[in-house]
């Protein structure tokens, strides 16, 4: 994070809350050579670095990991999370969190960690600070990829169900427990 911390646009951008937040999320992937599963689009990407990164070297991002037959759940989540974005917020920010975020939810992982934040208090704050008001929707304080991945399936008028990546997940058996 530090080093895109360095390359910020401004001296001031490395105080704004909105920076860091996507100095982490792509430090993540960067670490590991995975910049692909942010899923952002080259104009997506070139924007968001003008925005924020501005002296990052103009590497080329790998073409997004393209989410196959999940391309529907992506699509929808994306939808969902621009429907309740907070106007506020950068709209070009926010549609690449929601983006960031419906690819991380076909990882097999918390949300927390397919994002690489530090835990659930941070995943709590970013969805806060970008679509409050599906926020307040968590009134059962579920996890946030299982929360995201039933919202998404009620705005389709399906049944709730897991996000693609939760199959893969230690936790899987405690979100969705087998009936008995």
């Amino acid at each position: 994070m530090r080093a895109w911390l360095a390359i910020a646009t401004q001296a001031e951008s490395i105080d704004s809350a909105d920076t860091r937040l996507f100095a982490k999320l792509i430090a993540a992937r960067d670490a590991r050579a995975e910049l692909a599963l942010l899923g952002l689009h080259v104009n997506e990407w070139h924007a968001l670095r003008a925005r924020h990164f501005d002296r990052a070297p103009l590497a080329a991002l790998p073409l997004p990991v393209m989410p196959g037959e999940h391309v529907g759940f992506v699509d929808a989540l994306r939808a969902l999370l621009m429907a309740n974005v907070d106007g506020a917020v950068h709209i070009d920010d926010a549609r690449c969190l929601a983006t960031i975020i419906a690819h991380a939810c076909l990882r097999p992982d918390h949300l927390w960690r397919d994002l690489g934040l530090a835990g659930r208090d941070e995943v709590t704050w970013m969805l806060t600070r970008y679509f409050p008001a599906l926020v307040a929707l968590n009134v059962d304080n579920l996890r946030w990829k299982k929360f995201l991945a039933a919202q998404t399936a009620f705005s389709l008028g399906l049944p709730p169900g897991p996000a693609p990546g939760c199959p893969g997940c230690e936790d899987y058996g405690y979100c969705f427990p087998s009936p008995r």
